[in-house]
């Protein structure tokens, strides 16, 4: 072989290997491609999924507080709407006893608990407090009258207030009283009827 021959092969040889060492450096670039490419599209899987649970889990908050916000608005409204015909209720009924203190059988009741009063005082001498309205027709010879009937001495008051009908005794020194006005009557009954009133307009309901 000449020199000129056996550098040639030398030169192919030294060649090829460098083509081969660059093929290889190529495949492993390659090879580390792929797997920067996996890993990072794993990653990315990894990071989307995360974001979609954590969006997930928020949406699924929100729904639940949503529901609890209007289920209590629901609630509320529907106290709040049972409240207002109890107090409808209580408003149709206070009309209806100021009719009531227009009657001949109201001006029968005023008596008559003006009685029972001024018996449970059992006092000598009684002075009585009535509206402006019962005070034109409780007259000194109606209660001169009652007087006499009660053997105590009856004093209709200056003052008046105004209340719906009824009546406040006091003895003369101010010591014993009795508030006996339907306005305070009805306070006092006011929790027991507030709860038969919605007793009977929500009856049934569950």
């Amino acid at each position: 072989m000449s020199i000129k021959d056996g550098l040639l092969a030398i030169t192919n040889e030294v060649l090829d290997d460098i083509q081969k060492e660059a093929q290889a450096i190529i495949l492993e670039a390659e090879n580390q491609a792929k797997e920067a490419l996996k890993s990072a599209k794993e990653q990315a899987d990894q990071n989307y999924q995360a974001i979609l649970n954590q969006a997930k889990i928020k949406a699924e908050n929100e729904r639940r507080k949503i529901a609890s916000v209007t289920e209590v608005e629901i609630r509320n409204r529907l106290l709040q709407t049972k409240e207002d015909l109890v107090d409808r209720a209580f408003d149709t009924a206070l009309a209806e006893l100021k009719d009531f203190t227009t009657t001949k059988v109201y001006t029968d009741y005023l008596l008559k608990l003006i009685e029972q009063v001024a018996k449970r005082i059992d006092r000598k001498n009684l002075v009585i407090q009535v509206n402006a309205k019962d005070k034109t027709w409780l007259t000194p010879d109606v209660l001169n009258r009652l007087s006499k009937q009660l053997r105590c001495e009856l004093t209709l008051s200056e003052e008046t207030e105004e209340f719906i009908g009824g009546c406040k005794l006091q003895t003369a020194d101010g010591k014993i009283a009795y508030d006996s006005t339907i306005d305070n009557r009805l306070q006092e009954l006011k929790p027991t009827l507030r709860v038969a009133i919605a007793k009977i307009l929500f009856e049934g309901e569950a």
